[in-house]
């Protein structure tokens, strides 16, 4: 399986631990095509590619993807971009989100062909998640 997994880079890295086990629980599943998301020295800056460069990238890994898990509890217009360009080219999307960390967009709360997963620690997230990732 090759999963695609989307969190804020430059709309900010406050759940960038979260992305790192995360991502490390996907790899257990299948190959992560954006681990780099959860890189910890990869700060709100981004990468040194070119904005197109990612796009292109980006899209192409979208494309290439059998799955897409987006953590959504911080707000980026990358991420619902990504989740976006996934429902538009049928991919099926989890996303995974914190509710302390405030509201869920209604965009994505309000949308039947999203899984939203509502977690409170890692632990739970991993429960849940699970039924996706077989």
């Amino acid at each position: 399986m090759k999963i695609y997994f989307a969190g804020s880079i430059r709309g900010g890295r406050d759940f960038a631990v979260d992305y790192e086990q995360i991502v490390a629980r996907l790899g257990a599943h299948g190959a992560v095509l954006t681990e780099h998301v959860a890189d910890q020295n990869l700060s709100d800056h981004g990468e040194t590619l070119s904005d197109e460069q990612i796009f292109q990238r980006d899209i192409n890994w979208l494309r290439e993807a059998d799955l897409v898990v987006a953590e959504v509890s911080q707000p980026s217009l990358g991420v619902g971009y990504e989740i976006a360009a996934g429902l538009a080219l049928g991919k099926p999307i989890v996303c995974l989100f914190r509710p302390e960390s405030g509201s869920l967009s209604a965009m994505i709360g309000g949308n039947r062909d999203l899984e939203v997963i509502e977690y409170t620690g890692i632990d739970e997230l991993f429960i849940k998640l699970e039924k996706f990732l077989v």
